[in-house]
């Protein structure tokens, strides 16, 4: 009893720090495509007139962990499709901004976005498409064997900036969580699955601000720098006949032959060998420099032209979620989209839709590959069974022309 006493102050303590997170955590949108989505979603007609529009299908996939667990799908193949959502407005000033959703891609893509966009100001949302600004762009991307890019767009004064680092984005058929945290002081993380792929900060990793440093172009090396790490010994002397040591020797082993006439064959000399007291061209052994100052390097100073913004990480407003992508192929599952300034939740969402379902969504995969494999299998021996059909009745024609005829009849 005494030791319960001791943890009840804990325990409150605990439950009260949990309380105060979530009472100052938000959720600003939240999204897993359950009935009803279609209240909230606004399929465009970008496109739709010149019959290049795609459209969505609400659905698993054709292989999913919970088949009740729909999102949806772009269908049709090499087309445009948009559709965005409404929302109540957010800003993340001074505050952490958390973008996630899954997205599978059950097709081979061959060349096509799955990314999604926050958009400001007003929006048609009938007329939505890969002109309407946007102010952050993430997702992956991609396009032949080269590009599979995880892109990552930020909208600053009205121009794009993508992330300077290559960042690779998944490209297997599975359900795969992409996460975006931008925090207050500008710095950033990348999660794939839970996992961080990428952090750094907004001022380095993009081209949005000149630097704060730059190298000192007018620099130059001080005449005194010295930057010979090592040099000769002054105390090193060189051997008294050490240059009067052949490199080659007559071999002392040689013998002259006994049929050797020096009237004829000239007077008969030993070929050479390496001498073994020869050690080369003398050169005095190196010592540390005790006047080394280390390689010299241009030094950074302060840009001229670079001025701080404060409000750098922040994004215009946002009111409305969207999905803009062409695809060669369609067959992308996109769900679970988040809106929050809370991580930690993020975390949790996806260690509750994704970590305990990937090994059954990963068997539901597997098993859909061996019926295709086996379908692919039985079709290729009925077209083979045909071929052989077909040319065994030629076969008969140019042998039999009366065959011809009862083929012809069986035919009919």
């Amino acid at each position: 009893m005494a030791e319960l006493k001791l943890l009840l102050p804990l325990l409150f303590a605990l439950h009260s720090f949990f309380l105060i997170h979530s009472a100052f955590s938000e959720i600003f949108f939240e999204e897993r495509f359950n009935d009803g989505w279609k209240s909230r979603w606004v399929l465009s007609d970008w496109k739709r007139s010149e019959g290049k529009a795609g459209t969505f299908k609400h659905t698993a996939g054709k292989w999913a962990a919970d088949p009740d667990d729909k999102g949806i799908q772009t269908f049709n193949d090499a087309k445009h499709y948009a559709i965005s959502a409404k929302i109540p407005e957010l800003s993340n000033k001074d505050r952490t901004l958390v973008v996630q959703y899954s997205i599978k891609l059950e097709q081979d893509i061959e060349c096509g976005g799955g990314y999604i966009k926050l958009l400001s100001g007003y929006v048609n949302q009938k007329k939505f498409g890969g002109d309407t600004p946007y102010s952050l762009m993430f997702g992956p991307d991609i396009c032949g064997t080269q590009k599979k890019q995880l892109h990552v767009i930020f909208t600053y004064q009205g121009q794009h900036y993508p992330i300077k680092k290559d960042i690779q984005c998944e490209t297997d058929k599975l359900t795969h969580f992409y996460t975006f945290i931008l925090r207050p002081d500008a710095t950033y993380s990348i999660l794939v699955d839970n996992r961080e792929r990428e952090t750094g900060s907004l001022y380095t990793d993009w081209d949005i601000l000149p630097p704060r440093k730059i190298k000192d172009v007018h620099a130059k090396k001080p005449a005194d720098w010295d930057d010979r790490e090592y040099i000769n010994d002054p105390n090193d002397v060189k051997p008294e006949g050490y240059d009067s040591i052949p490199a080659e020797i007559p071999d002392p082993k040689a013998k002259k032959p006994a049929d050797w006439d020096e009237d004829d064959d000239g007077i008969w000399r030993p070929k050479k060998i390496p001498n073994p007291a020869y050690k080369g061209p003398w050169k005095p052994k190196k010592i540390k420099n005790p006047n080394y100052k280390g390689k010299w390097k241009i030094p950074w100073i302060d840009n001229p032209e670079f001025e701080d913004d404060p409000d750098l990480y922040v994004l215009k407003p946002i009111k409305y979620v969207g999905i803009e992508v062409w695809q060669v192929k369609a067959g992308s599952v996109f769900d679970n989209i988040l809106l929050c300034d809370d991580p930690q939740y993020a975390r949790e969402v996806v260690e509750e839709l994704w970590a305990k379902n990937r090994e059954v969504e990963k068997d539901a995969f597997e098993e859909a590959e061996k019926l295709r494999r086996a379908g692919e299998e039985d079709g290729k021996k009925e077209r083979e069974k045909s071929e052989r059909s077909k040319k065994e009745r030629q076969h008969r024609r140019r042998h039999d022309p009366y065959d011809y005829v009862d083929d012809y009849h069986d035919e009919l």
